[in-house]
């Protein structure tokens, strides 16, 4: 991984930071290559059970870097053309956290603006600073969000509400992006929630968790004949198997369960 961003690996749990602090880990190309690549090698790793994604410094993101956006402005860059399955490159470093098949938990504070707030809003449970500042910042520079945010936002976030937010790039504070939806919960150090909760996360039947976001992700998407019947595909898949097993004999015997990848 290149030194915009930091992963380590502890129980389970990959810590992964942004770290840019000095611009606010806005986001330039080595940046957003970074986060690009990073799904797809995070979902390669032994033993992975849950993600924690925070920004180091002074906040989450920033958005994009004003002199990268200045580059690509005049370099004719191709961002039509699929490059990660359904996404490019950009909407990767967002979209590629929704199908990495564990959990993961972002950790909101400071400023999470523009393709900061749609990186952040990839993640499976968000939580942030009541004083974090948030904006869907995009049309402050007469653009539209692109990084994956409208398909993220989706059932999160009220239609029309998400309009006025679009439309007007108006910042608001993580006590008013929980009652929006972007947020799950806040917490005074985000962080640390977020790797408590992973770690509480870590400990359960990875085979069924894994199964439970397929499901999640599914139901965003499809009507309820194809929910209905994932749910049977998936639960028949977990019967018996013997991580289930040992989720049931840990309870009983009141320990610590031992799953095995």
């Amino acid at each position: 991984m290149t030194k915009r961003l930091s992963i380590e690996f502890r129980d389970g749990v990959a810590d992964v930071r942004l770290s840019r602090p000095d611009k606010l880990n806005a986001l330039d190309m080595p940046m957003l290559e970074a986060l690009g690549e990073a799904p797809a090698k995070l979902a390669a790793q032994p033993g992975l059970r849950a993600v924690v994604l925070s920004g180091e410094g002074r906040g989450f993101c920033a958005g994009l870097d004003m002199e990268t956006m200045a580059g690509l402005a005049g370099a004719g860059l191709d961002i039509v053309s699929r490059t990660h399955d359904l996404a490019n490159l950009f909407q990767q470093t967002a979209w590629g956290w929704r199908t990495l098949p564990v959990p993961v938990i972002a950790a909101g504070h400071g400023m999470v603006f523009g393709g900061g707030l749609q990186v952040f809003s990839g993640a499976d449970i968000r939580i942030a600073r009541a004083d974090t500042r948030l904006s869907v910042m995009e049309m402050k520079w007469g653009l539209v969000p692109d990084m994956a945010g409208f398909a993220l936002w989706r059932g999160l976030v009220r239609d029309d509400v998400l309009r006025e937010l679009i439309y007007t790039a108006r910042e608001f504070t993580g006590e008013e992006a929980v009652e929006l939806g972007f947020v799950t919960r806040l917490a005074d150090d985000p962080r640390a929630e977020a790797l408590t909760l992973a770690r509480e996360i870590a400990a359960r039947n990875p085979d069924a968790v894994r199964g439970a976001k397929r499901l999640a992700n599914l139901a965003r998407d499809e009507g309820a004949g194809p929910i209905l019947l994932a749910e049977s595909v998936e639960q028949a898949a977990l019967i018996a198997t013997p991580n289930q097993t040992e989720a049931v004999m840990a309870n009983l015997q009141k320990r610590a369960a031992n799953f095995a990848d």
